[in-house]
C-alpha cells in the first residue's frame, strides 16, 4: 500500500510504499493485550517486602510462663498476632517478568503498527531534523500537523535538536527505530514513523 509522505513543515514530500505483511494484518487485539502485559510486568521492581519472624527485630523469650496465667500461651512477641510483629504469607523481592514467544512479540508490533495505519493514525515524515533545538518552534510545526499525542520514531539515530526539543512538549514521545514497541505505540493517538524508520521496521519484522 501507498501513503503520502509529509515534511515537518506540513508540506508534501512524496509517496512511500508499506508493506501488507507489516502494516496490513487484521486487528488482534488479544496479541496486543498479552504484549502489554508482557512489558509492563518486565518494568515492575518487584522490591516489595515484608519481614518473617526470623528477620522482625526482639526477643524470642516468652511474655508469660506456658501455665497458671490463665491467658493464651505465647511463645514470642515476634509473632504474628503481636503488634509489631511477623508477617505470615507477605510478599517478598521477585522478579514479576514472564515468558512471550519471540514470534508473537513481533507479531504484537506489526498488529499495533497495523492498527494505527487502519484508524489513519499513522504520519510518515520524510525526515524529523531541526538546525536548532527550539521547542516553541516545533510545538507550532506540531500544531499545524494537528498532532496533540504522538510517538515519533526515526531512525538508527535520533536528530539530537529535534530530541531536545520534544521532550519538553507534553504527551510527545520519541525513539530510535529499535525502541519501538507495542506500549508506547497505543499510548499515544498518533504514530509518526520517518522514511529510515519504515524502512527498518519493515526489514526487521519482515
Amino acid at each position: 500500500m501507498k501513503i503520502a509522505v509529509k515534511t515537518l513543515d506540513n508540506g508534501q514530500a512524496g509517496e512511500i510504499d508499506l508493506a501488507d505483511d507489516v502494516f496490513g494484518l487484521p486487528s488482534r487485539p488479544d496479541i496486543l493485550a498479552r504484549m502489554v502485559r508482557y512489558q509492563l510486568a518486565k518494568r515492575r521492581a518487584g522490591t516489595h517486602d515484608t519481614k518473617e519472624i526470623g528477620e522482625v527485630s526482639g526477643s524470642g523469650k516468652r511474655p508469660w510462663a506456658q501455665k497458671g496465667s490463665g491467658r493464651a500461651r505465647q511463645g514470642s512477641k515476634r509473632s504474628p498476632q503481636w503488634r509489631h510483629g511477623a508477617i505470615i504469607f507477605g510478599p517478598t523481592p521477585r522478579s514479576h517478568a514472564h515468558d512471550l514467544p519471540k514470534k508473537v512479540r513481533a507479531l504484537a508490533l506489526k498488529s499495533a503498527l497495523s492498527a494505527k495505519q487502519a484508524e489513519g493514525k499513522l504520519i510518515v515524515l520524510d525526515t524529523v531534523k531541526l538546525s536548532a533545538p527550539k521547542t516553541k518552534e516545533l510545538a507550532a510545526r506540531f500544531k499545524k500537523m494537528g498532532i496533540a499525542s504522538a510517538l515519533f520514531v526515526d531512525g538508527a539515530a535520533l536528530d539530537e535538536n529535534f530530541a531536545k526539543a520534544a521532550r519538553n512538549i507534553p504527551h510527545i514521545d520519541v525513539l530510535p527505530q529499535q525502541g519501538a514497541n507495542v506500549y508506547d505505540i497505543l499510548r499515544r493517538d498518533t504514530l509518526v514513523l520517518t522514511r529510515d524508520a519504515v524502512a527498518a521496521l519493515q526489514e526487521r519484522l519482515k
